[in-house]
Formats: C-alpha cells, structure tokens, sequence
C-alpha cells in the first residue's frame, strides 16, 4: 500500500534539474575580474566577490525559472576538474614547494598558468568537447586529503539564501581516467590504481556533505560514456558498491554525459546509488531497452531530453511523448539536460543583430531551462496553449552550393605523391634542417583590440583600422626576423578567433554579440551559428598574409581555419548530414588556398586542432568519421600546386586510429600539441605511422613558462633520436595569442638557439 502511494505521488511530481550551468558571468564578467587579478590590477576579496556574486545569481535565477533540483559547485575560477582534484588533495610533488604558502585560490592558478620557471598541468579537450581543461596529475606516491572548505562554505551560503543545492562533482572513476601519470611517476603507472585510496576520499566527501545538511550529491562520470571493456567497467561497479554503502550520505546521482552509457548501465543500475542521468540526445535509448535493465525502473532517472551541447531549440511535442512513455516504467522521473549547459552561451534574448526568424529557432543556457521546466510540467498537466511547433529555420539553401559539392570526386582529394612533390618544395623554400616556426596567432594587443571595437561601434572607418593592422603586422615581423624564426606568420592581427573570424565573412554563418562560452580558465569564445549553406563571398586572408610576405624574404605562412574545426567548433545545423556541411566548408577553403598561391604564398597551414572532437564515442562509428574528416581535409588542401607546402595543426591525438587518419591527411607538414605528451609522437614516427614532416610541439603556448635552452634542446633531440633531423620542425604547441610579449620572446629566442645548436651538431657550419 505505502509503495502504490509512493508511486501516486510521483505520478503527479513536475521533477525538473540541469546537470550544470555557465560560470562565466552573462557578460564575461569572470573572465575580466580573473584578468585584473592576474594582472596585479585586482584584488583576491574583489576576485571572490565577483564569484560569489555569480554563483548566487545563478542560483536565483534557476530557481526562479521553477527547476525544483538546483545543481552546485558548478561554478569555477579556472576548471572544474582541477577543482575536483584539488578537492582530495591532489596537488603533485613538482608543484608542492611552489604553493606550500599559497591560499587555495592561487594554487589553482599555480597549478593551472604555471610560472615562468614551472611548466602547468597538461590542457586537454575534454570528452569531444571544445572545453578544455588542466589534467591532473598522480603518481604511486601521490599524498591525498579532502580539503572540502570552499564546498562546504557554498552548501552554507545557499542554505542561507533558503536554496538546498545539489553539490556537482567529477565522479572517481572518470577523475582518475581523465588524468594522467605524473612524469615522476612509477614507469607503467596509471591512476586509475589509485581508486581505493581515491574513494577513501569520497567517503569522506559523503560523510562532511550529509553533516552539512545536503540531502543529494552529483557525481559525473563522463568517461563511461566511451567504449569501455569490462575490465574498465568493473572499477565503475566496484567504486559505487563501495560508496552507496556509506553510512552517512547524502543520495548519491550518476551522469553519464556526452553519450550512451551503454555496457556501463547495467553495471550502474546494479549498484546502491538512488539515482542515475542519461544524456538520451546523443545517447537514445528506446523505453523498453531501459526498462529491461535489471535495477534501473527502481532509480530515479534524469532524463537528458534537452541538449546542452548545441543551441537550437528542442521539438517539445516529440520529447513530451518520449518522456510520457518512460514515466510509465520510471515513476521517479526528473527532466534535465543531457550535460551540463558550460557549453553554450547565456541567453539568446541578449541577441538583438540575428535575424528574428533564426533566434527564434535558437535556445541558449536560459532558455534550456525554460524547456527543462515545461517539459515536467507538461508530463503531468499537458502542454500548454503557448506551445507551439518549432518554426521553420531560416531558408539558406544555395543551389549553386549544392550543385558544386554534388561534383565533388575522388580526384578532387589527390595530390602529387608526397616523395615526389617533397624535392619541389625543399628547392622553393630553401629552409634550413629542423626550420624554426610559430603556429601562427601572435598576442592581440590592446591598441588592435580598441580599434576593433572602435571599427564595429563606428569610431573609425574601414581605412584607418586598415591602417591600424599593416603597423602592427609589419611589427610582429620585424619581431620574427629578429629573433631569427626561419618561416613567418602575419600575425592574425586582424582576427577575434580562428572560427569566428572566418564564419564572418562567410554566408551560412550567424555571429552572435554575446554568446560567449568559456573555452578554457579566462579565454571565451564566440561560436558562430552554421545555418545555412555555406559560401564564400571574397578571400579572406589573402591581403594580411599577402601584405606580410611585401615586408620579409622568409616565407610567411597563410594560416586558414580547416573545414572539420569549422564544424566542430560552430553550433551546426541539424537538417544536413556532417560530411554534407563539411564538404563545402573544405571547398571555401580549398578557394582560400588557391587565391593565398596566387598572391605568391608558398606555405599555406590549414588548422584542424578540432578534428579529434568530433571523433565518436565507441570504435563501430569512428572509422567511418574519420574516413570522411580525412577526405574533407583532402579536399581543401589537394587544389594546391605540388611546390606549395601544406601545413595542419592538431591538437593531442595519441590514438591508433587517429595516428592513421593523421598520415592519411597528406599534409606535407604536421604540428602536433604534443608538448609534455610528446611519447606518443616519438613512437609514431619511430613505427613510420607518420612519414612526413612533423612538429611536436616542445612547450606549451597557453601559459607563462618560459621554456629554457637546455629543456628545448633535450625535448628536440628526443625526437631527432627517434627520427632523424630531417622531419622534424621546432615550433611551440599552439598559438600565441593569449602571451605577452615579454613572455614570448624569450622563448622563441630559446627554440631557436636550441634548434641551432642541434643544427651545428649535425651539420657544422650551418
């Protein structure tokens, strides 16, 4: 009897949470408050208060949007990962004298940014995704303990605010997979050997949360969503058995984010937890298979009906019927999102430039909400009179597009045989062995950055900011000249971001003004909005690198963004299949390549660092993804001439199979984000998985460390041990646009002296 009146009550819940919201502020006010912190212009309490300001705002806005789960300990000052490390104490040994007098706060940053004379946690994609976070780091001997302070601190500063939250944390098991050995770690060690000792800590989470009044707790377990064996499923099984049988707990929710659970599932079901989420948009699972699921019908479900990884608006008719066919099994039935909404932009509202008959087909992090709420109401009571069916997007067909992509053959994806076209280029360019280069982005400065703003508000016209950028790029080469870099790049002066910049000035795209995501600890971007075929109106790049090349007898670069980054990092149309958009991306930019080599640019790099984040979940999908990712990449790049030099650059790709798509792209020369992974690089070309050139990256980009001499020249002849000289190019890992000056200089005056000093070892007199 008290189970039927317990199944009664259920029926009629309008159960309704988010797995996790942005922390950015809705007008970056985060990153500007971290930035002045950083820069000696702000204060810690300022910095702190500006967090707490956001965090409590968040919290009354989702209550008042009528959630009845509100999540916590989403908010960050840099990542949340590195805060979930940091929460059992994780800090590695080389770090451990570097903040033994820091406050938690800036051991974060230390641990994050780095210093000039201390390399930062590795910065890595996290799960497919274009955020990207600090790796943590353990090793055998690694010295654990909860430091659960600031969490507890925010659980009291809600329950002030009359606000129960539910603590958001990365569960143990994907923590530990999400993390990597310490380079002072045992050889063969892995962190996932650390699973009891690490649970340990997250007993004794469970225990200070439950003191503390909290009556739910999140753990997130997004590397189960991948294709796991069982012998990777069992440490799963086994850290939730051990949790679930706590004696003084809070309820404990597991989320599988990003995909299917699938293997996992039962695994989970099976386990003491109360509660389970599913991202049911990239992970579908039909009721019955749900409900067939021994242990599951007994768990409350979060059902992630509303994707919290793009923008456009849910069909609430066919989830409302989809939701309605799980309560019959699931009783105990929350609507949510299917991950964390960190990954789109606050409020589409704020977008007064897009055109009215496509931002009414968008949903932003507020509106998602919105749906969350009204989708649990309507499980109960129906829809209601104000819901309508999604409205037509905007028509953007371009039947000369499609005419064009539609004659697209295999001989459009073919170049001269790289033995054959290698000797054309070498005579071109005549570069020295183991040639000295950037990435391409040099930092944007404040004079560049206010007169972009000053051109967008009408402060300045066209002429004068064109002025503006020939100063400063004839700056950035007197710069490489003189730091003695064998190839040049322009600059990137003239770009905001390296997608945004080129869905500008293509058709198809929409910018948004405020639509702001946090790619990593301050750096946000903008994704454009791909909603239409896409075309190309004019070059792009050609006058800035065309200018460049006036000014220096060196070859500079042209740097294009390539078509699978394009992709991967807009908000895509959902109406045409991704090969379909990404072959006329590449044939944008295979017409970009050709106007660059008719303006007598003889290096063209085609950037695709994105092209492992749209890489599937499970192995069954991931050959065909990358059989079509290759041949776009092919096609943008194969109109070139056989003397021009192709370049592409990639971001941490040590899987076999993207070692194999990384040969098939053909590109003459391959940089590689490698830097303090750079094992996987050596073994790849010590094997011959990779037969052209290539360019680990010997130091990280995105921080303040300043590589010296002797750690560049070690990191350079590891690779010339494992290869030869021939191959090999000396660059850093990514762009530079977030340095200062004064920070990049010396190291690129230390990658040069390091690459020539090799240089006279192999070739005296060079």
């Amino acid at each position: 009897m008290a189970r039927e009146l317990e199944r009664s009550h259920l029926a009629l819940t309008r159960a309704s949470s988010v797995l996790g919201y942005p922390r950015i502020g809705p007008r970056r006010e985060l990153k500007r408050a971290l930035e002045r912190y950083w820069h000696g212009d702000g204060t810690r309490s300022e910095l702190l208060s500006v967090g707490r300001r956001i965090q409590e705002s968040t919290w009354r806005e989702l209550c008042d949007a009528g959630l009845t789960q509100i999540p916590g300990n989403t908010f960050s000052f840099y990542d949340h990962i590195l805060d979930d490390a940091l929460l059992i104490g994780a800090v590695p040994h080389r770090f451990r004298e570097l903040v033994r007098d820091l406050s938690p706060l800036d051991t974060q940053f230390a641990l994050a940014r780095g210093r000039a004379d201390v390399a930062p946690l590795e910065l890595v994609a996290l799960q497919g995704t274009p955020y990207h976070y600090r790796q943590p780091e353990f090793e055998d001997t690694s010295v654990l303990g909860l430091a659960p302070e600031a969490l507890l601190a925010e659980v009291e500063r809600a329950h002030e605010l009359g606000i129960d939250i539910r603590p958001v944390v990365t569960g143990p098991v994907s923590l530990l997979m999400l993390s990597k050995a310490a380079p002072t770690a045992a050889r063969g060690f892995r962190p996932i050997e650390l699973l009891d000792r690490v649970l340990g800590q997250y007993e004794r989470l469970l225990e200070v949360l439950a003191e503390a009044g909290v009556t739910c707790v999140q753990f997130d377990e997004p590397c189960m969503t991948m294709e796991r064996t069982a012998g990777e499923i069992e440490p799963l099984r086994h850290a939730y058995d051990r949790l679930s049988a706590s004696p003084t707990r809070p309820r404990i929710l597991v989320t599988g984010q990003y995909g299917d659970l699938a293997e996992a599932l039962p695994a989970l079901a099976s386990t003491g937890v109360e509660a389970i989420g599913l991202d049911l948009v990239h992970g579908y699972r039909a009721p019955d298979d749900l409900a067939a699921i021994p242990g599951l019908a007994g768990k409350r479900l979060y059902a992630g009906v509303v994707d919290g990884q793009n923008v456009w608006r849910t069909d609430k008719f066919e989830v409302l019927e989809y939701l309605r066919r799980l309560k019959v099994t699931f009783a105990d039935l929350v609507v949510s999102t299917s991950c964390t909404l960190l990954h789109v932009p606050y409020d589409v509202g704020a977008e007064v430039d897009l055109p009215a008959e496509l931002g009414d087909c968008l949903a932003f992090a507020r509106q998602k909400v919105a749906e969350v709420v009204s989708l649990a109401d309507a499980v109960v009571d129906g829809p209601t009179p104000r819901w309508r069916p999604l409205p037509e997007r905007p028509s953007a067909r371009r039947p000369d597009v499609r005419a064009r992509t539609a004659q697209v053959d295999d001989d459009d994806k073919v170049r001269m045989p790289y033995p054959e076209r290698a000797p054309l280029q070498a005579a071109r360019l005549g570069l020295p062995i183991l040639p000295t280069a950037t990435l391409g982005s040099f930092p944007q400065t404040v004079q560049i950055r206010r007169a972009r703003r000053d051109l967008a508000d009408g402060r300045i016209d066209y002429e004068r900011y064109r002025g503006y950028l020939r100063d400063e790029i004839a700056s950035v080469i007197r710069l490489q000249e003189d730091i003695g870099l064998d190839v040049l790049v322009h600059g990137e002066v003239e770009r905001n971001d390296m997608v945004q910049y080129f869905a500008e000035l293509l058709d198809g795209f929409a910018a948004t003004r405020h639509g702001w995501v946090q790619s990593y600890g301050s750096r946000c971007v903008r994704p454009p909005i791909l909603y239409g075929d896409v075309a190309r109106p004019a070059p792009m790049t050609v006058e800035w690198t065309g200018y460049a090349q006036t000014l220096t007898d060196r070859p500079v670069k042209g740097m294009v963004t390539g078509p699978v980054t394009m992709l991967a990092r807009s908000f895509c149309r959902t109406d045409l299949a991704l090969p379909e958009v990404a072959t006329q991306l590449a044939l944008v930019v295979r017409d970009e390549v050709a106007d660059l080599e008719d303006a007598g640019v003889a290096i063209v790099q085609i950037d695709e660092p994105a092209i492992r984040e749209l890489l599937p979940r499970r192995g069954a999908d991931r050959r065909a993804y990358l059989e079509w990712a290759v041949a776009t990449f092919r096609l943008a790049s194969a109109g070139a001439g056989p003397d021009t030099q192709i370049h592409t650059h990639l971001s941490y790709s040590s899987l076999q199979v993207m070692k194999e798509a990384i040969e098939g792209l053909d590109a003459d020369v391959t940089a590689i984000v490698a830097t303090r992974s750079i094992d996987w690089v050596l073994d790849a070309l010590t094997d011959h998985t990779l037969t052209r050139q290539v360019a680990p990256g010997v130091y990280e980009s995105r921080s303040g460390f300043v590589p010296d001499i002797d750690l560049l020249h070690e990191r350079l002849l590891e690779a010339v041990a494992a290869v030869g000289v021939d191959r090999l190019w000396a660059v850093p890992d990514g762009g530079l646009k977030t340095r200062y000056t004064w920070q990049l200089e010396p190291s690129l005056r230390n990658l040069v002296t390091a690459a020539r000093r090799i240089r006279r070892a192999v070739a005296p007199g060079t």
